[in-house]
């Protein structure tokens, strides 16, 4: 995929800040003046252009930010959240109504799969979760009541690629909404382009980098954005999920080296997982040959961003995950901590961390061992000094 270059479409924005800077300034306000009663009649209405209102709705520092992730996704619009569930949520609760039903991957982030299986219910949505990976299972769980087909690109945490192209004509077949969580693959992968409706990112992680911030994003039409802003309807206008201006600024400062970040992240990733898999250890990684949708994904990617910054390395059991990555933060590889796209590398035990909202027998079922360990390989500079130091780790457990 060579005809777009997400970060190219970020850099031309250009944005000054109201006495020159180079920086846009920060509106460090709650609410906004207007020069007539009649203008801010209007404003409510949504007959006002270039107005704003109060700050839940919209302030100019979410609207830098989400202008510039409308332009690294591709679509005509986005608004920006308070959290990456504040966007999962808000898109979900505009798409679907009481009695509505949604077709959602299996291996899914553990949030995520708790607020379909177990919150919406009490609205009357359910959720059939599904191989994403099988499309004859995909379309064969449509029903009459179904509005959106749910995934995420790379899913959390077995790193098994959606085909994006494919579940987009089944979704333009039935008339439903392709919504695509892209947190794992920012500018490695353009789920607009392959024909998602809604696409949807976790600020927090490796668009934002540094671990100080949590917040999220949906992009898509300007018709669809606007429907979420509604003063009488929107979702996220009423269920008030709302970034603060200080936060955007910062995350829009950041994301200015994101093309730089994923390209080493990428790189470190590919250089571990190669190292993991020829030394006989169970790897999971989209950019190995070995990896069941690694031809897939080859056709889906920007490849100078590479296939990623996460590794799924099963050690068979929670006690030598849990031994192994204590060790690892020992040894200052990395921290023991949830969450990814760090500097550093972050490690977890998915089935008891970041998925243990999803039963056990439901982990089994989708192939989630409880040894699997979740790896967000960091940046570091001289990545064979940190795989030797891996190595001797493993070694000491009895990984390797």
């Amino acid at each position: 995929m060579k005809d777009f270059n997400a970060a190219n479409h970020i850099q031309d924005l250009q944005y000054f800040g109201e006495f020159g800077g180079v920086n846009p300034s920060i509106s460090d306000s709650s609410t906004y003046t207007f020069l007539s009663a009649k203008k801010m009649f209007d404003t409510f209405e949504g007959n006002a252009v270039g107005c704003y209102l109060y700050s839940r709705h919209s302030s100019p520092s979410n609207l830098y930010l989400a202008q510039a992730l409308a332009k690294m996704e591709g679509t005509e619009s986005a608004n920006v959240t308070a959290s990456g569930m504040g966007a999962i949520t808000s898109t979900i609760l505009q798409l679907c109504k009481s009695g509505d039903h949604i077709i959602s991957s299996r291996t899914i982030y553990g949030g995520t799969y708790a607020f379909m299986k177990n919150f919406l219910p009490d609205f009357k949505i359910e959720t059939s979760f599904v191989d994403i990976t099988d499309l004859q299972k995909v379309e064969s769980a449509i029903n009459e009541n179904t509005k959106v087909i749910y995934c995420e690109s790379v899913s959390n945490p077995l790193l098994e690629v959606a085909d994006l192209r494919e579940l987009s004509r089944i979704a333009k077949k039935h008339d439903l909404k392709l919504v695509v969580d892209n947190t794992f693959s920012p500018l490695s992968v353009s789920p607009q382009l392959l024909g998602a409706d809604v696409t949807i990112h976790s600020l927090t992680k490796f668009i934002n980098g540094s671990s100080d911030t949590v917040g999220g994003v949906y992009c898509g039409t300007q018709e669809f954005i606007d429907a979420t802003k509604n003063v009488n309807s929107g979702a996220c206008m009423l269920l008030g999920p709302t970034m603060d201006s200080l936060r955007a600024a910062s995350v829009l400062k950041n994301l200015r080296t994101l093309h730089i970040r994923m390209k080493k992240h990428s790189e470190n990733a590919q250089f571990l997982a190669e190292k993991w898999e020829h030394d006989g250890l169970k790897v999971k990684y989209p950019g190995l040959k070995s990896h069941p949708q690694h031809e897939l994904y080859k056709t889906m990617i920007h490849q100078e961003y590479g296939f990623g910054g996460l590794i799924a390395l099963d050690v068979e059991t929670v006690e030598k995950a849990n031994e192994l990555m204590e060790l690892m933060q020992n040894e200052n590889l990395g921290y023991l901590a949830v969450s990814l796209g760090f500097y550093k590398t972050l490690f977890s035990a998915s089935g008891t961390s970041t998925s243990s909202e999803i039963p056990e027998d439901e982990q089994k079922e989708m192939g989630l061992s409880p040894g699997l360990i979740r790896f967000s390989i960091g940046l570091d500079h001289d990545i064979e000094r940190t795989y030797q130091k891996m190595k001797m780790c493993m070694e000491k457990v009895g990984v390797l």
